[in-house]
């Protein structure tokens, strides 16, 4: 069963996320409001914490940065992001396990 806060599309699959920056480790906390919580070292200033957690999907899916883009959320706590790659949902959900 797929989880609430992942979603298989035609391009590719969604996440979303609630990211909490500022915290003292990265990582993943567990659902919030139908979102993966997702707590992150970096500061939410200068865009800071958006590429850190870009950086951290792509070390924790095993998948290029360049494979994970923004659709929405970029100023906010929550955040949708899509992830083109031959990853399996299945794959997601065990690397981003709390």
């Amino acid at each position: 069963m797929t989880p609430i806060w992942l979603k298989q599309t035609p391009t590719g699959i969604v996440l979303n996320l609630h990211c909490q920056p500022g915290a003292k480790q990265t990582k993943v906390v567990g659902l919030h409001d139908g979102c993966l919580k997702i707590s992150l070292q970096a500061p939410a200033i200068e865009n800071r914490a958006n590429e850190f957690l870009l950086a951290w999907l792509s070390k924790q899916l095993k998948i290029p940065q360049k494979q994970i883009q923004f659709i929405s959320g970029q100023n906010s706590r929550i955040k949708r992001l899509e992830i083109w790659s031959p990853i399996s949902p299945e794959q997601i959900v065990q690397q981003l396990k709390p």
